[in-house]
């Protein structure tokens, strides 16, 4: 299983970026799913998630910014973000959060990071 995200960049304060992240292989709709970010020299947190029934929850200092949804025929889920602010910087990063289902464990999969960087 790989998780490939994208759209990250440079964007100016108060601009909007929608990140990617698609699913290739292994279980991806009955997987909650999540988006991480990790600023320079802080610890990654956690920004948003959503249960595989499509149920999202957010970080406090991005409710009512950010968006996370999912389209699990093609296996991806997205975070809308608006209004950014010069803290919203950092490399975003998805995760297929582990589950138990029908008797089978399913472990949780990082993928790779997308930078997003918003100026003052």
């Amino acid at each position: 299983v790989q998780l490939q995200a994208c759209g990250g960049g440079l964007v100016q304060v108060g601009g909007s970026l929608r990140l990617s992240c698609v699913a290739s292989g292994g279980t991806f709709s009955i997987n909650a799913m999540g988006w991480y970010r990790q600023a320079p020299g802080k610890r990654r947190e956690l920004v948003a998630g959503i249960t595989s029934g499509g149920s999202a929850a957010y970080a406090d200092s991005v409710k009512g910014r950010f968006t996370c949804s999912r389209d699990n025929a093609k296996n991806t889920v997205y975070l809308q973000m608006n209004s950014l602010k010069p803290e919203d910087t950092g490399v975003y990063y998805c995760k297929r959060e582990g589950v138990y289902y029908r008797g089978t464990s399913y472990s949780e999969i990082w993928g790779q990071g997308t930078l997003v960087t918003v100026s003052s």
